[in-house]
């Protein structure tokens, strides 16, 4: 058994998604949620900036909160780093990516799926790899949508103009016949009654947040890492920018558990 923490980290708010998945489902754990805000988003930049950030904030995560498992709840992050940072720390580290595409492929009908992400993760063709590596066999359509990170960043999740924006960059998928979307981003089910909109009441939508939870439980109970302590985890949030912003807009998006925010600051180069 294990009393250390876990750690979760992402550019910003949309890790929020699976860290409300782990308190829901692994009450009893401790977890460490970093947000990269000084920083985001991850999406547009260079990947191989990315993959920098992520080494640098394992790394923290690590060393300065002694964590015993890394989730990389971001997207990009993820396609980026996750097989560079398994090679560098000899603690579990699991990515949103593999979990999310497995449970858009349990729940399609006619095998069609698209995946809707940023430009860094679509662009690395990260959701074709992991779906040849699982011999899924279904038609994958996948589509940037930039902005959707910037809108949910600034709490506008059900604007007029994120729904506009939406019309436009989800037509493609709807033109490919798919009949379940997969959140490739950890942001976006932020946005899902408007995605939903768009893409019609027929249309699936899958987050990847409840499925990675379901598989660090199942990692925990393998490696026996579980919390040795009973009772209610602790849970402490850290945001490398503004933490008031960080308190207020998040615990809109979490709930009660997140009432108070501790600052990172990023050594200068």
């Amino acid at each position: 058994m294990d009393d250390r923490p876990i750690g979760i980290f992402d550019s910003g708010f949309g890790g929020l998604t699976v860290a409300r998945a782990f308190i829901d489902l692994l009450p009893e754990e401790d977890l460490v949620y970093f947000g990269d805000t000084g920083r985001y988003p991850y999406g547009p930049r260079p990947l191989d900036e990315v993959r920098e950030f992520a080494r640098q904030v394992t790394e923290m995560l690590v060393e300065r909160h002694d964590v015993k498992m890394v989730v990389v709840a971001c997207n990009t992050a993820a396609a980026a780093a996750l097989e560079l940072l398994r090679f560098e720390h000899d603690i579990p580290l699991i990515g949103v990516i593999d979990p999310g595409l497995r449970a858009a492929v349990a729940v399609t009908r006619n095998r069609r799926v698209g995946v809707i992400g940023t430009v860094g993760t679509i662009g690395s063709g990260a959701y074709q790899r992991a779906a040849v590596s699982q011999r899924c066999g279904v038609e994958l359509s996948c589509y940037a949508c930039p902005g959707f990170v910037e809108f949910v960043e600034r709490g506008e999740t059900d604007s007029e103009q994120v729904h506009v924006l939406a019309q436009r960059l989800l037509a493609p998928l709807r033109e490919a016949g798919v009949d379940t979307v997969l959140l490739g981003c950890t942001h976006y089910p932020f946005l899902a009654r408007t995605i939903g909109d768009v893409m019609g009441r027929e249309v699936v939508l899958v987050s990847s947040a409840e499925e990675t939870a379901f598989e660090v439980r199942a990692l925990l109970d393998d490696t026996g890492l579980v919390r040795r302590s009973g009772g209610k985890g602790a849970h402490r949030f850290v945001s490398s920018g503004d933490v008031d912003l960080f308190r207020r807009l998040g615990s809109r998006l979490l709930g009660p558990e997140l009432d108070d925010v501790g600052a990172w600051t990023w050594p200068s180069n």
